[in-house]
């Protein structure tokens, strides 16, 4: 959607009418509450400032998220967060499970921000968006794609260089070669081409 920012009149209003066409939010991803299953969640700051700069500050957002979806009981396959935005691999049953979970944390991260920051009202969250996983295949890509996520972004050179992510997890307990066959078994290629923000 930061898109339709650049838009002209035009092409907003086609836009929109696209939408509606359709029975699609009009400003905000569609979610299909009642699908169950694994989703990639993806959730990013306003205009993708990056609030979560240190490792202590992504950790935190972390332990957060783990916090509200052990209580939904929501388990969570995979992640990584990184300064300003993050990714979750997570089991649905529906899918409408997770909005109330993550809005709880995004309230409370913008808060305690804009307390540290002095500011009020300031907009941190934009809107989640949710991928449904469709088989075993996109199940692994997704995962090898949240792995790389740090690196596909350039903020480390391998994986196992990034802390906050579930990374190191699966290093410690199926062990790198278990990534490794995973990584060539499933390729990320362009994944994540088209709605991954910097794609």
């Amino acid at each position: 959607m930061y898109n339709y920012r650049k838009q002209t009149p035009e092409q907003k209003a086609e836009t929109l009418h696209q939408r509606q066409t359709r029975r699609l939010p009009l400003h905000e991803p569609p979610h299909f509450r009642l699908a169950k299953g694994w989703f990639l969640i993806t959730a990013a700051t306003y205009e993708h400032k990056r609030y979560f700069r240190t490792e202590e500050e992504q950790a935190w957002l972390l332990r957060e998220l783990q916090k509200e979806l052990q209580i939904a009981k929501i388990p969570i396959s995979s992640w990584v967060v990184l300064p300003n935005h993050y990714h979750l691999l997570v089991q649905c049953q529906p899918l409408s499970v997770i909005s109330a979970p993550l809005r709880k944390v995004h309230a409370r991260t913008a808060r305690e921000l804009n307390r540290r920051d002095e500011l009020t009202g300031r907009k941190i969250w934009h809107l989640f968006s949710d991928r449904q996983i469709r088989n075993e295949r996109h199940y692994y890509t997704t995962l090898n794609y949240i792995h790389y996520n740090p690196t596909k972004h350039g903020y480390v050179k391998k994986p196992a260089d990034w802390v906050c992510s579930s990374f190191r997890w699966y290093e410690k307990h199926f062990g790198i070669e278990w990534l490794r066959d995973l990584w060539r078994a499933y390729p990320v290629h362009d994944y994540g081409k088209g709605w991954d923000w910097l794609s």
